[in-house]
């Protein structure tokens, strides 16, 4: 499954956002996703899974719990593609502006049928 597939689901996204400020262990990512999605404790542990299998986080045994945390690089493919589009959509704004400026400077006459009359 690629990033974008494994990051549609809303509590996936959740327990990233969570693991991309700092790697916690399975029962705090489960009692975050738990309150804010309703779901049950074995619904938390296949949405782990999901993310383990995608290669997206790891987790390392410490004890009796699971510590997760994001695999480095896991999302630049999502990074870069963010970025490809991002430069294409700041250059058609671009565009845009400098289209906007010379009409608002009269550049193009009245943009109405009888003249501006």
């Amino acid at each position: 499954m690629n990033s974008f597939a494994v990051l549609a689901d809303p509590v996936r996204r959740r327990m990233v956002e969570l693991l991309s400020e700092v790697e916690a262990p399975a029962g705090r990512i489960g009692a975050v996703v738990m309150a804010e999605f309703g779901i049950g404790q074995p619904a938390v542990s296949n949405q782990l899974r999901v993310l383990r299998e995608a290669e997206i986080v790891s987790a390392e045994r410490q004890g009796s719990q699971r510590i997760y945390r994001i695999v480095p690089g896991a999302l630049d493919d999502i990074a870069a593609w963010v970025d490809r589009y991002g430069r294409l959509w700041s250059q058609r704004l671009d565009a845009l502006e400098t289209e906007l400026a010379r009409g608002s400077s009269g550049g193009h006459g009245s943009a109405r049928p009888d003249g501006g009359r």
